[in-house]
């Protein structure tokens, strides 16, 4: 199924199906307030029939942005937006700890008639100014079926200290706070996913409070499905790691997920859940992530039969 990309020049890249219909927005000009992390975000995602997958700003967290790549603790900065956790004290309102992303520009940029796949550069400056990572960021639109009710987005990070001297990468979790290990690429989902369910290949998470029996795992998918208000519809999330991520040989460092349903919706491919780690200076690391979004109530069998026609 042909796609059709437009580009508005210092601001944001926009992907449509054939007919018309805009399936995804990834906007580079971040917002203006430095307390939510300035960086880059995809938002509106839809599915082929129109349904929208992300929130934006909601009222109980104006950092969260779609999807978007983040560091919720990094050496004592945060990439993620918002209030800061401190072990002991709780959420405390810190700018000075407020990093950003800037956008650097798009070294490679390729639209074809079904597929876009561009690179971006991106710098991430703590909140003195001071350069602390180089980013060279990958997103891939692809795999369009309208067979199937789905299209996939490839979205893949390597990252380089620039830093004389390590960056920890951390999480609530690893700070004190059970369970609250979130960080890396962040799902937030709209109002009408709230309550909806999570499972993966193995595990059945459920609706509502029962998807937080995924919190914490490992695996190499995770699948969010809900039914939307206002309309008789269905939709699928499926969150892909690439096989590289789990190899424990050749990963930076363990992956697990954070998900929640409620009270609010969304999922992150956790990279520091319940272990820092650092990155020496000069060195590099990457992950590759995808997300399949789909019309419909998918159930395990369809999420594994239409990822396995999904090659790396």
């Amino acid at each position: 199924m042909s796609i059709r990309v437009s580009h508005a020049y210092g601001d944001h890249i926009a992907v449509a199906a054939a007919d018309g219909t805009e399936i995804l927005r990834y906007v580079y000009r971040p917002d203006p307030d430095a307390f939510e992390s300035r960086k880059p975000y995809a938002h509106p995602v839809r599915t082929l029939a129109g349904r929208t997958v992300t929130g934006y700003r909601p009222s109980d967290h104006r950092w969260h942005k779609g999807l978007q790549m983040t560091a919720s603790h990094l050496s004592g900065q945060n990439f993620w937006g918002g209030n800061c956790y401190v072990h002991g004290e709780g959420y405390l309102r810190l700018p000075e700890r407020i990093g950003s992303m800037r956008h650097d520009g798009f070294p490679a940029f390729t639209a074809e008639d079904d597929r876009l796949a561009f690179t971006e550069a991106l710098t991430w400056v703590e909140n003195g100014g001071a350069e602390w990572a180089r980013e060279r960021r990958t997103i891939t639109v692809h795999s369009v079926d309208e067979g199937a009710g789905a299209w996939a987005l490839d979205w893949s990070i390597e990252l380089t200290n620039l830093r004389d001297r390590p960056l920890a990468f951390g999480s609530p979790t690893t700070h004190g706070r059970e369970l609250a290990g979130y960080t890396g690429l962040q799902w937030r989902g709209p109002r009408d996913f709230t309550g909806g369910t999570a499972f993966g290949p193995d595990i059945d998470g459920g609706a509502g409070p029962d998807a937080g029996k995924l919190m914490g795992t490992q695996g190499p998918w995770l699948a969010f499905t809900t039914e939307h208000d206002e309309v008789d519809a269905h939709s699928t999330l499926v969150f892909a790691h690439a096989p590289e991520n789990l190899d424990e040989s050749a990963a930076v460092h363990a992956s697990h997920w954070f998900v929640r349903s409620e009270p609010i919706p969304t999922v992150a491919f956790s990279w520091a859940f319940f272990e820092e780690f650092e990155l020496a200076p000069g060195a590099s690391f990457g992950y590759r992530y995808r997300v399949v979004v789909a019309d419909g109530a998918w159930d395990r069998d369809r999420v594994t039969t239409h990822l396995a026609g999904l090659p790396w």
